[in-house]
């Protein structure tokens, strides 16, 4: 009888029977009666949960991995995009790597590389990130099935979401990449009168590597041409000042934006094919107990191939309309459409599959090391 009378006061108007269950159950829903602020605090807390975290830093370090094995290839693929018709500047994989060894040597191989990691970084972290939240939201943690529909969507939205946070960083990454290849960005012209004794039939945007070398300079024999023609000086080569000149000249704010809508139609169906193929050929390539390094691998190059190779116009197209605003004024482009049809009334539907080669050769590498990484830092991070 010592348990009722050193029972707590609320136990007696609680218990007729004098049995020991409701003073505990009592002390247990007061104690959950004081406790509403940690149970309160929990969801907002979910989205830095450590499984989250997880995709976060996978998925940024799977895409500075990637980037940064195919930097040369990426920069060749950009050029050749935006080379007009003609240009002999850069033609051929090989003959284009050596090219641009010999007039810039490694750092050309790594030019935009940087931005292009510190740009790929957050990109692939959202990417990773929205695309696994997505996939759990469809399946309702796991309750249905992940179906292939499901999978194109979630990539699509997934897609968007990582393109729309870090565009501006792309866009100075096109510039930078271009900024010190010898291309003539405009099209081969007769010489005018004006411009007789000038050596050359075209006026080139971007002068070479050794002129780039001595800082801003124009010569005085291409005084007529200095409204076509634009140099770069040193502070202008690094992402900060490229971003200065982008605002200041084409618009403000909204210039480092250009190309948005055309890129996020573009990589919407891009990375919803990525992941859909990805999945799907992991279950027929990677079966359990054959999940070896190389078929891993073989997945992810297989994937990227693929989506690369169909949603590839719309690349060339998010070039096109991200450099129209460095062209002296010698190309605009009022829009994605007016772009697209300009393409293809000069060059044709070649105009379209422009650097595919050098794409094809960077993809396989680069998405294979993208979802190899991703997936060996998820694992590490996880596991206990």
């Amino acid at each position: 009888m010592t348990s009722t009378t050193d029972a707590p006061p609320t136990g007696p108007s609680t218990n007729t029977s004098g049995s020991r269950a409701p003073p505990p159950q009592s002390e247990r829903a007061e104690e959950a009666q004081h406790q509403p602020g940690p149970t309160s605090k929990k969801p907002a807390m979910t989205f830095l949960s450590p499984e989250i975290t997880s995709y976060f830093v996978a998925g940024g370090c799977a895409g500075a991995a990637s980037r940064t094995v195919v930097s040369p290839l990426e920069r060749l693929k950009i050029i050749q995009q935006v080379q007009p018709k003609g240009s002999d500047a850069y033609r051929g994989v090989w003959k284009s790597l050596v090219r641009m060894w010999k007039e810039e040597g490694f750092k050309g191989f790594m030019r935009g590389n940087g931005i292009n990691c510190l740009r790929i970084v957050p990109y692939s972290a959202v990417q990773f990130t929205t695309y696994e939240q997505i996939k759990k939201w469809f399946t309702r943690h796991g309750s249905k099935e992940l179906d292939t529909p499901k999978r194109l969507v979630s990539g699509a939205l997934a897609g968007i979401t990582s393109v729309c946070s870090t565009y501006p960083l792309d866009l100075v990454r096109s510039r930078l990449s271009l900024a010190t290849a010898s291309i003539q960005m405009t099209a081969p012209v007769k010489p005018s009168a004006s411009l007789a004794g000038v050596a050359g039939a075209s006026i080139p945007l971007v002068r070479n590597h050794a002129t780039l070398a001595s800082g801003y300079h124009t010569s005085s024999t291409l005084s007529t041409a200095t409204a076509h023609t634009m140099a770069f000086t040193k502070s202008e080569m690094t992402i900060w000042g490229m971003t200065l000149k982008i605002m200041r000249e084409e618009g403000g704010v909204r210039g480092l934006y250009r190309g948005l809508i055309t890129t996020a139609v573009g990589v919407a169906p891009y990375v919803g094919i990525n992941f859909a193929a990805y999945e799907f050929l992991r279950g027929i390539i990677t079966p359990p107990g054959k999940s070896s390094v190389a078929r891993k691998l073989s997945c992810g190059a297989l994937a990227g191939s693929i989506s690369q190779t169909l949603t590839y116009p719309f690349d060339v197209l998010r070039r096109k309309m991200q450099v129209t605003g460095m062209q002296g004024g010698s190309i605009k482009y009022t829009g994605a459409l007016d772009a697209l049809r300009s393409i293809l009334r000069v060059e044709g539907v070649a105009g379209l599959y422009r650097g595919l080669w050098p794409n094809l050769l960077k993809v396989a590498p680069s998405i294979a090391t993208s979802f190899f990484t991703y997936e060996l830092v998820k694992e590490f991070l996880v596991t206990p």
